[in-house]
């Protein structure tokens, strides 16, 4: 039923794509049955998987970036293909490479049956952005789970909070970057600053609320997934905020392409040429655009400079706090950018755009309504772990237990209101 139930989700959004989804989980099946039959020839079976996945992600995700970079570079004009982008190509194909890896290694992590792997690969909750799961940690789950009251409350609950950020913060901060990029030609050090402020908190809202979501709607199924965020701006070091950031994909590519490079253990040089590497590809995994690429290269360049220098030593201070938001918050304006000229206009204006015009002013007053500013101002104390400490003090507390769920039903109450009353706004990680 959940297989069914799977399908039917995602063919409700990309139906023409339903094939792919099934080819990624039979490539992958095939390859692990034969690992498991232990062939003497593995790893040719394990290159032909390998190229069979991230072909198929090339082919969709960067064919036409590739066509477009090489026609600027060299003025060509290789046609375009214009294929469309399944959706949760980027989650489903690196699902399918994690248990085919892992069988490899080790033939007692897979599994006979076609069936808990489609469900490994397709169950909806995660499905469309993530969190990235590993096949053997559900794997005893999807054979055998049980999903109490206690859990199907708490998945609810969690579910909840979820779409709270997503609707009540992550949407309507949207709306005030949404402008301030519209308008990023102005050139004005404050709307520049409240934009990368503001996206910074966005784009952790609307992630970490999917991330709510899927884990809450698993739990409410009798699937326990790792969590995918750990409050990533009270980290004090860039490598510190990658470990608390997006975690299910920190761990793959430290697990499946850092230490297969060798990770530290070949020499300082060595090390920090694998860490540009992985933030190189996880820049381009996010999205087949330079900004994209640049992002990743901006945050692998203070990972390095932080293990070759005296950074390191800010590990636990207000300073390194203070470093670790400005280099995070300079990093997402170049994700949020549309462009790499934009990017730098905004970044450059903060420094240097102090002379405000009354345009720009007007516009301050425009997007500065009490929504942003309420949404701002609670995005800011959620980002400090306040929800943590709150959940672990109301555990203790039966009063508030009960408090907690007639919460949970008044924030559930908001978000049908919001959703009836605003204008589509997908996912930022859908695109991904």
């Amino acid at each position: 039923m959940l297989i069914a139930a799977s399908l039917l989700f995602y063919s409700a959004g990309s139906l023409v794509h339903l094939p792919l989804l099934l080819a990624v989980a039979a490539v992958n099946y095939l390859a692990g049955l034969l690992f498991q039959r232990q062939i003497r020839r593995k790893k040719p079976v394990l290159i032909l998987a390998l190229i069979l996945n991230l072909g198929a992600l090339v082919a969709f995700k960067y064919l036409d970036f590739f066509a477009q970079s090489v026609n600027s570079l060299f003025g060509l004009s290789v046609p375009l293909a214009g294929i469309a982008l399944p959706i949760g190509i980027s989650f489903f194909t690196f699902q399918g490479l994690s248990y085919t890896i892992d069988v490899y290694r080790d033939r007692t992590l897979g599994t006979r049956s076609f069936w808990e792997l489609l469900l490994y690969v397709s169950f909806f909750p995660q499905l469309i952005a993530g969190p990235i799961v590993k096949y053997h940690d559900v794997a005893e789950q999807i054979r055998h789970r049980f999903a109490s009251a206690e859990d199907m409350a708490a998945g609810c609950r969690r579910f909840i909070v979820g779409l709270s950020k997503k609707l009540l913060l992550a949407d309507i901060l949207a709306v005030a970057v949404d402008a301030l990029y519209e308008h990023s030609a102005l050139g004005d050090a404050r709307l520049s600053l409240i934009a990368g402020v503001c996206y910074a908190m966005q784009i952790y809202f609307d992630f970490s609320g999917y991330s709510d979501m899927a884990i809450g709607m698993g739990r409410m199924f009798g699937f326990h997934f790792h969590e995918n965020f750990d409050h990533p701006y009270t980290a004090s070091t860039i490598r510190d905020f990658w470990r608390r950031w997006h975690i299910s994909l920190s761990s793959w590519f430290r697990e499946y392409l850092y230490i297969p490079l060798g990770g530290n253990r070949k020499g300082l040089a060595r090390t920090c040429g694998n860490v540009m590497l992985v933030f190189f590809l996880t820049g381009l995994w996010h999205g087949a655009n330079w900004t994209f690429v640049l992002w990743g290269l901006w945050h692998g360049f203070w990972s390095v400079l932080e293990r070759v220098t005296p950074l390191k030593k800010l590990s636990g201070t207000a300073v390194g706090h203070f470093y670790t938001l400005v280099v995070v918050m300079l990093g997402f304006m170049l994700f949020r950018a549309d462009s790499i000229a934009q990017a730098f206009s905004m970044i450059g204006s903060i420094f240097t755009g102090y002379g405000y015009s009354r345009e720009a002013t007007l516009l301050l007053r425009e997007i500065l309504t009490w929504k942003v500013v309420a949404a701002a101002a609670v995005g800011v104390l959620l980002c400090t772990g306040l929800q943590r400490r709150l959940s672990a003090w109301a555990k203790e507390k039966r009063p508030l237990q009960a408090a907690a769920f007639v919460s949970a039903l008044a924030l559930f109450a908001l978000c049908i209101l919001r959703l009836a009353s605003a204008s589509f706004n997908p996912f930022i990680y859908f695109r991904f």
